[in-house]
């Protein structure tokens, strides 16, 4: 099953001529997945290929005008289009008054229906889910409220050994209990362990996505073990004490943070413009967590 992050953007809070702010869609199934919207999300989505038509789900982490201006012309791109599908939004509460107020005042009608999901800062919340994937949110801490997301496939089901298929001569209904786990009795009345039918599933994937924040201490409590961490890194560690003041992070920060979480894979992201050569910022991270890579647009990740 196709699992990918595709870097929208990858500046702090302006853009610059090769880095806009920050958008990143998660294409799981084909399927694709915004997080954040800053502007000229849609003609990033454009231009690396991300389908209009198969967007659902939109995710904003906070009310930074960096992390959503753009949605107002996607919305308004969406209508013209013709949309007619739903579209969810998981946000803030307020950003719901908001499209709604702008929309009220300049007299515009859409086609289609906007679903609000609210965020809340109560822990770890399941916003999200289908067949095959989770998403979950949790609190950061930054200078307005905010989240991050977590998006996590659900457990496989166990592979059934082709040659069991045979041997007992499973009907559709054995094969799918056995899948499932349970142990089977044959015609002898025989007890046959699961794992003697069954190979292990591959093991499920998980990316998280850390925007504006100071270092969250027991983030472990809400992820662990993620195949590929992306968090915040907008400031070298010569500009730490700026860092605190706008409650952002640094490379070896965000490098602790992976090694917290026990990540296999670090991204960093949310560079300050007044970097124009950002590998300082990846070797910062690099002497803390080797296997750190440095986000830029146009980026593709495949988990």
């Amino acid at each position: 099953m196709q699992f990918q992050i595709k870097i929208l953007g990858s500046s702090s809070a302006l853009p610059s001529s090769t880095r806009m702010p920050s958008a990143q869609a998660v294409i799981y199934n084909k399927t694709p997945y915004l997080i954040d919207c800053a502007e000229a999300t849609q003609m990033q989505m454009r231009k690396y290929s991300i389908p209009f038509g198969k967007l659902k789900h939109i995710f904003i982490s906070h009310l930074h005008g960096d992390h959503f201006y753009g949605i107002f012309g996607l919305l308004s791109s969406f209508n013209l289009l013709g949309r007619e599908q739903d579209l969810h939004i998981y946000a803030p509460p307020k950003l719901k008054e908001i499209i709604k107020t702008l929309h009220k005042l300049n007299g515009d009608e859409l086609k289609y229906k906007l679903i609000f999901h609210d965020l809340t800062s109560n822990g770890k919340n399941l916003i999200f889910q289908n067949k095959y994937l989770e998403i979950y949110s949790f609190p950061l801490k930054h200078s307005k409220a905010v989240w991050g997301f977590l998006f996590q496939e659900k457990e496989k089901l166990r592979n059934i050994k082709k040659e069991v298929i045979e041997k007992y001569n499973l009907s559709i209904s054995e094969i799918v209990k056995v899948k499932n786990g349970d142990d089977l009795i044959d015609e002898n009345g025989k007890l046959i362990k699961n794992q003697e039918l069954t190979y292990d599933s591959s093991k499920p994937r998980t990316y998280a996505y850390c925007t504006d924040t100071i270092p969250i201490k027991d983030l472990d409590k809400y992820i662990y073990n993620v195949d590929l961490l992306y968090h915040e890194a907008t400031f070298g560690s010569e500009l730490a004490d700026i860092a605190l003041q706008t409650f952002h992070s640094t490379p070896s920060q965000a490098a602790e943070i992976a090694k917290l979480v026990n990540a296999k894979k670090l991204l960093i992201g949310h560079f300050s413009t007044r970097y124009k050569n950002i590998n300082p910022l990846l070797k910062e991270a690099q002497q803390v967590f080797k296997n750190t890579i440095a986000a830029e647009d146009g980026l593709l990740l495949n988990l």
